[in-house]
């Protein structure tokens, strides 16, 4: 991977893998939120080509914000959310990994007497952001013959990272299908679909979701799943 071509963009570093005179094949867009993931997915990346990869910045906005400007100078086939998330209890282990089947904003809407109200129920828009199913189921079956324990499911963006057992029961039992919660899939998704690009989310996971014990979190082997998570990119998307 050449390092030395790094240009400054919003929050972020982005790291282009690309040999300019291979304009012919595919480009993917991955956008990670901090530097430790872009540094996996650019170790388990090697030096393919026709990869860019993103730090956008923690939270949907910054992840948004970045992507689109982004997208709005460079073409891309597919663009990626990848990182590492919480897994909810009995969808993902920790040091598994999940692969969205939907990219949902779980907090976007108002508390009422009655509940939470999404986005959706309240008329103003969705908070529900299809992936492409077809490079999805790829990208799943290709994760389980390389040995990756591979769940596929809805992942979630929030704004407030759940911190306790209650909210997470609540979070689960409100939005069918919860797999893992991360703060950025929905951005990157919005972008995407402004520009009416494929978008997929790949998360590992190193904590579930639920009460903050720093001690059992298990980030250092996320991030080696992340690794291989991205060596197995190369295989499925070139």
């Amino acid at each position: 991977m050449n390092q030395d071509k790094q240009v400054e963009i919003s929050s972020g570093t982005f790291v282009n893998s690309n040999n300019p005179s291979s304009l012919s094949l595919k480009r993917i867009l991955i956008v990670t939120s901090v530097p430790a993931e872009q540094e996996a997915v650019i170790r388990g990346l090697n030096g393919a080509e026709g990869f860019d990869v993103l730090v956008g910045g923690v939270g949907a906005v910054f992840a948004a914000a970045s992507t689109a400007r982004t997208l709005a100078t460079t073409k891309y086939d597919v663009v990626i959310c990848a990182g590492i998330a919480g897994g909810f209890i009995g969808k993902a282990d920790v040091a598994s990994v999940v692969v969205a089947n939907e990219m949902i904003a779980a907090d976007l809407g108002a508390e009422t007497p009655e509940g939470f109200l999404s986005l959706d129920e309240l008329g103003f828009g969705s908070v529900r952001i299809p992936v492409d199913i077809t490079l999805a189921k790829r990208v799943t079956e290709a994760l389980k013959v390389s040995g990756l324990p591979t769940h596929t499911g809805s992942i979630l963006t929030v704004s407030t990272v759940t911190g306790s057992a209650e909210t997470a029961a609540a979070i689960a039992s409100r939005v069918v299908g919860a797999t893992a919660e991360a703060m950025e899939g929905y951005g990157v998704a919005t972008a995407a679909q402004q520009f009416e690009i494929p978008v997929l989310e790949i998360r590992t996971i190193s904590n579930p979701v639920g009460p903050r014990d720093r001690s059992a979190w298990r980030i250092k082997e996320a991030l080696e799943a992340l690794e291989k998570v991205s060596s197995v990119l190369v295989e499925v998307l070139r």
